[in-house]
This record gives C-alpha cells, structure tokens and sequence, in this order.
C-alpha cells in the first residue's frame, strides 16, 4: 500500500534530492589510495572512487594483476572530471613499503586525501593445523599492515588539513567461528585499532571509519564466486557503502557500518 506524501515529506525529500545531487561532487579532485586494490572489493571500491571523480593509486603484490585492474578502472564509466589511475607494487606488511606507497601517493596524485585499508588475507582451519607463517601472514596484513599504512598516511592528511580512512573488515571480527581463529582475531583487533584512531584524529579533520561487511561474492581466500551465491553482497555493494560514507556531510561521522546480505541462505 502506498501513501501520498504529506506536505512536509514532499519538502524533506526535496532537500534530500538537492543534497543528494551536491554530494555528488564530493569527490572530484580528491586522491585516493586503496590497498588490495586489484581485485574484488579492492578493485571494486576503486573503480567507485575513479567513477565519482578521484583520483586513485591502488597496490597489490602482482603487479600483472595491478596493470589489469588499472585497465578496467580506467574504462569504467565516470565523470568528466574524474582522476588517473596508478598503479604501486607494494607489500603492506613491510612498513618500508608502506611509507613509499604513501610517498607515490603524494607524487603522483598531489597528495592524500582518503586511504582506504582494504588488503587482506584469510587462512582457515583448526588451530592446530594452522602453521605460524599463516598466522603470521594474516595478522601482519589485515591488522600490522593497516597500521603502517596509517603511520605513513596521517603525517601527510594533518599537512593537507584532514582526509578520510576507511578500513575494511568483516563480521567476523565480531561473530568469531571454528577454524577462524587468525582471521577473526586479526579482524577483531582492527576494530578495536579503528575505534582507538578515530578518537585520537578526529580533532585534526581526519575522520575514520570501520565498515564490516558480512558474506561476499568474491574470489577472497581462494575461494571461486558461486553460482548459487546470489544471496550474498556483492563487491560492488561494499564499495557504494564506502562512497556513500565519503559523502557524508564533514559534521557527521559514521565511525562503523555493518553490512549484511538482506536475504542470507537458509540453513
């Protein structure tokens, strides 16, 4: 059933619409650095960023994968304006490594407006079997490598007068589950690292942000998309979440989203 809207609804959706179609202008200009950024929700949240008119350096560990996604971002649809792509083969567990994907950042970009946290790795199985280089792995890239990325990353946002960090997680940092033991550790600790930062530099202009997502269609953990996986998130839904927190008003901070599939599989 639908009902006609009153006077005053018709008023707040017309405000809405008009802050909806300024908004979209947000992130023209801006630089952008994505993490992981050559594939699935990496690859999707730069190809968003580049679409709404940043400008974005995404790494990775391959750079054949790199040269790929800077491909398609490239040639996805965007605005008139929007940014160029580059490219940083970078491993964010070396701190040195880090510190340079921010130093191309600026080099080639201008500058660092938003960093997006988004490598990860997940290594499943009893802990009894799993082997301490995967627990050194997972925890050194979904928690460590967060760390010196945002080490390198806000000395230059405080310069430029703020910016945004976004860092990617999961439900299981809350929701932990048998043989998930580094993965939902390392996710746990990342949540808790996102709360501590925000507090600390919010005051500087630079807003920080946790989003969380749960089941999503990707080739994450070496895992190959289903075909009977329509339930779940797609990358693409993780990365409109990212844009939209991007293009909240500076007097608002969404410090933490959870994201879940509407219709989960029926068990």
């Amino acid at each position: 059933m639908c009902l006609t809207p009153t006077y005053a609804t018709r008023v707040f959706m017309a405000r809405e619409n008009v802050e909806s179609m300024t908004n979209t202008s947000q992130l023209v200009g801006k630089s952008a650095v994505v993490t992981g950024g050559s594939r699935g929700i990496g690859l999707a949240t730069a190809t968003a960023l580049r679409s709404a008119g940043a400008g974005v350096l995404i790494c990775g560990r391959s750079r054949d994968a790199l040269e790929t996604a800077a491909a398609r971002i490239a040639t996805a649809p965007a605005v008139a304006s929007a940014g160029r792509v580059f490219t940083a083969v970078a491993d964010v567990r070396d701190p040195e490594q880090a510190h340079l994907l921010v130093a191309s950042a600026v080099q080639q970009l201008g500058g660092l407006d938003i960093l997006i946290n988004n490598a990860g790795v997940g290594r499943f199985s009893p802990l009894v079997d799993l082997t301490i280089e995967d627990w050194r792995e997972t925890v050194d890239t979904n928690l460590s490598g967060v760390f010196y990325c945002c080490r390198a990353a806000i000395p230059v946002m405080k310069r430029c007068g703020g910016g945004w960090i976004i860092n990617v997680s999961s439900l299981a940092g809350e929701h932990p589950f048998a043989g998930g033991t580094a993965y939902c550790t390392s996710k746990a600790g990342l949540n808790a690292f996102t709360e501590a930062l925000m507090q600390e530099v919010r005051s500087d202009g630079i807003r920080v942000s946790c989003v969380l997502p749960g089941s999503v269609d990707t080739e994450f953990a070496g895992n190959d998309p289903a075909e009977d996986a329509g339930w779940k998130l797609s990358a693409s839904d993780v990365a409109q979440t990212v844009v939209d927190l991007l293009r909240h008003p500076p007097r608002s901070l969404p410090s933490r989203v959870e994201l879940r599939p509407s219709m989960p599989r029926k068990r």
